[in-house]
């Protein structure tokens, strides 16, 4: 069964890479079309792909830094929304509610130019895009972890308490690695989520893959090709991510079997 899937996977992989090359082919030879501007047998090409490419360190630094402040604030609004303090509980349920009413582009926006005038303090592009991705998609990180922590079995928390366990050392040894295993689709989603996101900063000055890509249209007037890297450049990003998240499942399943 594996391997009938497997060899279905692959033969539908190959089928949208076919399609992929035939509609470059044919936008090749279109009078219309001007792929010049990105091909890498020219110099001109050279130096548009190379400007374009040199977007995606930002990109990953972005999108890195982002996630891991967004698992952090995420894991300890899901402690508190699992608290029998009813405080804790309202500061949960109010963060949650109100940071997934707001567009993303609106918390760039509002982090970038409001936020230094509340606090007095210039944070510049790029922790202003880290301050907006982490805040905005830490409410969905939230909710991923604690659904994750009530799925793990009340017994073993009583067993925890019987051998007299902190509750930190239960969450540490017994619950949150159980509890990651189970989300760790999720939290590969969200991921993707944020790398995809991280485009939107590309509207406060950002010299992201986006940022780059809408410069480049401005003085190319090209902007069917470059956009189409632009496309490829996230498809192989969000490809990569994917397939790392799926082999880190895969190992996790094996550990347990052991």
């Amino acid at each position: 069964m594996r391997v009938a899937v497997r060899q279905d996977d692959i033969a539908r992989r190959a089928r949208w890479v076919g399609t992929v090359l035939v509609l470059a082919l044919l936008g090749g030879c279109s009078a219309n079309w001007g792929w010049y501007v990105v091909d890498p047998t020219k110099a001109s090409g050279q130096t548009n792909l190379l400007f374009l490419i040199g977007g995606l360190k930002y990109t990953i630094l972005l999108s890195v830094v982002s996630i891991l402040i967004s698992v952090l604030i995420g894991l300890l609004i899901a402690l508190a929304g699992l608290s029998a303090n009813r405080f804790l509980r309202g500061v949960n349920r109010v963060y949650v509610e109100f940071v997934r009413a707001i567009p993303l582009l609106v918390l760039i926006l509002w982090v970038y130019y409001g936020l230094p005038e509340l606090v007095g303090l210039n944070l510049g592009v790029f922790w202003a895009g880290v301050i907006a991705l982490a805040v905005g998609d830490s409410a969905f990180q939230a909710e991923i972890f604690r659904a994750g922590i009530q799925s793990v079995g009340r017994g073993q928390l009583e067993a925890a308490r019987s051998i007299s366990l902190s509750y930190w050392d239960t969450m540490r040894y017994i619950v949150l690695p159980q509890a990651i295993r189970r989300i760790l689709p999720a939290l590969g989603n969200q991921f993707v989520y944020v790398l995809k996101m991280s485009s939107l900063v590309s509207v406060i000055g950002m010299q992201e893959l986006t940022r780059r890509a809408n410069e480049l249209v401005v003085t190319e007037y090209r902007a069917l090709e470059i956009y189409s890297v632009l496309v490829l450049e996230y498809l192989v990003l969000i490809l990569i991510v994917s397939a790392g998240v799926r082999r880190l499942e895969r190992r996790m399943r094996a550990d347990e079997r052991e």
